[in-house]
């Protein structure tokens, strides 16, 4: 059974940071690509961050270029994400996914979401 659990979501000034992280189980995490998403209230879902799956290529939302960093560790099945100099309009519900393809981005298994509020 696969399984993507997000955490280390939370309430935030802007101006501040926190790390996400998810971590996988139930599959070969390092044959996948894995990304980033979020969504904001009343907003569409956003691919923020992705990671190629031995790590040396990622990509980034226009959003979030210089302020984002997504990586991984391979040998603990976690992905990351480094949010600096948060903005309130970061302020969505996050999700990893996991993906067969990079940079195309097919969306495989996804997490259930961790909720990052953004204070001005």
């Amino acid at each position: 059974q696969v399984q993507l659990i997000e955490s280390g979501g939370g309430l935030v000034q802007a101006g501040g940071s926190l790390r996400l992280s998810c971590t996988t189980s139930g599959l070969p995490f390092g044959s996948y690509a894995m990304g980033w998403f979020r969504q904001g209230p009343g907003k569409e879902r956003e691919r923020v961050a992705t990671i190629i799956w031995s790590g040396d290529g990622t990509r980034y939302a226009d959003s979030v270029k210089g302020r984002f960093t997504i990586s991984r560790d391979n040998a603990k099945n976690t992905v990351y994400l480094q949010m600096n100099s948060l903005k309130p309009e970061d302020t969505a519900v996050y999700y990893c996914a996991t993906s067969l393809t990079w940079p195309a981005f097919s969306g495989g298994s996804w997490g259930q979401g961790t909720q990052v509020t953004v204070s001005s």
